[in-house]
């Protein structure tokens, strides 16, 4: 029954995904074509040139000011919502935030990128396929963690239409969302990201990102040119992600209106685009024109490089509905194409042209970015069909990654979570420890005395509850202190036995902060109290740390090997 179950919504969940992310793409595609972003549309047009200039100026701008408009007004979560949303919420067995935020959201994300924006589609691909997936949450079929695998079957499902790679799509569920194989999820994450192929590939026969004909490195030396370029595309994502992370804020003090930021981002990239065109939308056309040899001079990838990055930053930045991905697949076979021809070009050290440092470039980034590995060079694999490029793929995200790992963090999202509070930097289980505190385990039984209290009274109360330490506040409710009858000797009152109290806890201490200051204690409880104000709000025991500890471990341990 658990089996038909997990079933049946790995193939509602990987079809509705699927279905959504063509209906966005064609979409997004109609806007391009309607608003003369799409290359095509302008070529069509280009007998005008006013009317074209005009539509790139206005349309990026008009844009933002309605995509900033529609996410005050409409949306209660008043954001783009994206991957870090949906890795929380999984982590965490949350819901995410409310279905009209997320379709609000959804709905920016097509005008974002109709519109021109320098963003990415994967990510509200990513974050509509978590929708269709959440839904499973009213569900009371008897399945543990059901909701989660839903949404990861969604994502799975979502990425396999996306880049027509099913393979891919269960590896992007399992490396970024879930964070981890259990069969439990991984049979009916493989079921929808099938699902999603097949609505993709067979029923609609939608074409790959690219396709590249290639022999693959001929000569040997070039996996070390290939290891050197994942070196080079992680400092530049490592760049990336900072400048991302930093305009945000910077806009905010700035310019204090929403709408305004995001209309002030597309007026950027309308002027920029008059120049330099290939900055508009998502860049399909030239990513394919990178594998070609030849297609992009030194100077103009130059000034392609330093313009997609800048604009994407300030547009993701200024709160344009999208994502990083695709972006990231621009630039970083860009600076591939860079590397290729400063080695073939310039230096003349014979190559195998310039797709394979085009796509390696390309994943080296994105790799670094959306922090998958594994995924990044299956995509290769399903993409090209070519044995030869992916392994030289994966040696440039190998590179890549052992230096942006060191130098940044996993990914992109796990950095904008640890803003939030939620620190993945050390593993799954101490980010599950974290979100546990310590105020939530509070002992009832706990014993509280004031200075004037008899110190035979309080001895009386501590030994009918088997507790050897009383807490000691004021008549403000502060903790002065801890009284242990005999340690100083025999007194009346319980001020003249009063000692500092040897741990303290403060309301915002969570569980995994907890068990490390613990080394070393002896007691009966700690008290636990108001950072704000220094208020007693009561006392846990070290037990019932270490019990709440055990408990979370087992949980995580059930869940990461659950069988079917």
């Amino acid at each position: 029954m658990r089996m038909l179950v997990l079933t049946g919504i790995a193939l509602t969940a990987g079809s509705a995904a699927s279905l959504a992310a063509i209906a966005l793409v064609e979409l997004v595609s109609l806007l391009n074509t309607g608003l003369l972003v799409a290359p095509k549309a302008r070529v069509q047009w280009e007998s005008l040139p006013w009317l074209v200039a005009t539509t790139t100026v206005l349309v990026p701008t008009l844009g933002g000011l309605i995509v900033g408009l529609v996410h005050k007004h409409l949306s209660p979560a008043q954001r783009p919502l994206g991957p870090p949303d949906v890795i929380e919420a999984v982590q965490f067995h949350r819901p995410l935030p409310g279905l009209r935020s997320g379709l609000v959201s959804t709905g920016t994300a097509a005008l974002s990128l109709g519109a021109g924006a320098s963003v990415g589609q994967y990510g509200p691909m990513v974050y509509l396929g978590a929708i269709f997936g959440s839904f499973a949450h009213r569900l009371r079929l008897g399945v543990p963690n059901l909701a989660s695998i839903a949404i990861g079957c969604g994502v799975a499902a979502a990425i396999s239409t996306a880049f027509n790679a099913p393979i891919a799509g269960v590896l992007f569920a399992h490396e970024v969302v879930l964070r981890h194989y259990a069969t439990r999820a991984f049979a009916p994450v493989t079921v929808a990201s099938v699902t999603g192929y097949v609505i993709a590939n067979v029923i609609f026969e939608r074409p790959a990102l690219f396709r590249i004909e290639s022999p693959g490195i001929t000569h040997g030396y070039e996996f070390a040119l290939v290891a050197v370029l994942g070196l080079v595309v992680a400092m530049a994502a490592i760049l990336f992600m900072r400048l991302l992370l930093a305009v945000g804020p910077t806009l905010a003090r700035w310019i204090k209106w929403p709408e305004l930021r995001t209309a002030m981002a597309g007026l950027a990239v309308g002027l920029t685009a008059l120049a330099l065109p290939d900055v508009l939308g998502i860049g399909t056309s030239t990513l394919r024109f990178a594998t070609i040899d030849g297609a992009f001079g030194l100077g103009e990838v130059i000034v392609l490089i330093c313009a997609k990055t800048v604009l994407t930053a300030l547009c993701i930045g200024a709160g344009f509905s999208g994502g990083a991905f695709s972006p990231s697949l621009l630039i970083g076979s860009l600076i591939g194409v860079f590397f290729w021809t400063l080695a073939s070009g310039v230096a003349g050290v014979p190559s195998s042209g310039a797709a394979i440092y085009a796509i390696s470039g390309m994943m080296g980034f994105a790799s670094a970015v959306i922090g998958a590995p594994l995924t990044c060079i299956l995509i290769v694999f399903e993409l090209t069909r070519n044995y030869d490029v992916t392994i030289a793929a994966m040696v440039a995200v190998v590179f890549s990654n052992l230096l942006s790992h060191r130098a940044f963090g996993r990914s992109l999202f796990d950095v904008q979570l640890a803003r939030r509070g939620i620190d993945f930097s050390l593993g799954r289980d101490r980010a599950h420890f974290a979100a546990l505190k310590v105020v939530d385990y509070l002992q009832p039984d706990a014993v509280t005395a004031t200075a004037e209290d008899a110190a035979q009274d309080v001895s009386d109360r501590l030994q009918a509850r088997g507790w050897r330490e009383a807490f000691v506040l004021d008549t403000d409710g502060t903790l002065v202190g801890v009284f242990t009858p005999g340690a100083q000797g025999t007194a009346t009152r319980v001020g003249s036995d009063v000692g500092p109290a040897r741990l303290v806890f403060h309301d915002t201490t969570d569980l995994a902060e907890a068990m490390e200051r613990l080394r070393g204690f002896v007691g009966d409880a700690v008290p636990v109290v108001s950072q704000e104000n220094g208020t007693y709000l009561g006392a846990v025991s070290e037990a019932d740390l270490v019990s709440a500890w055990l408990d979370e471990g087992v949980r995580l341990r059930r869940e990461e090997n659950a069988a079917i």
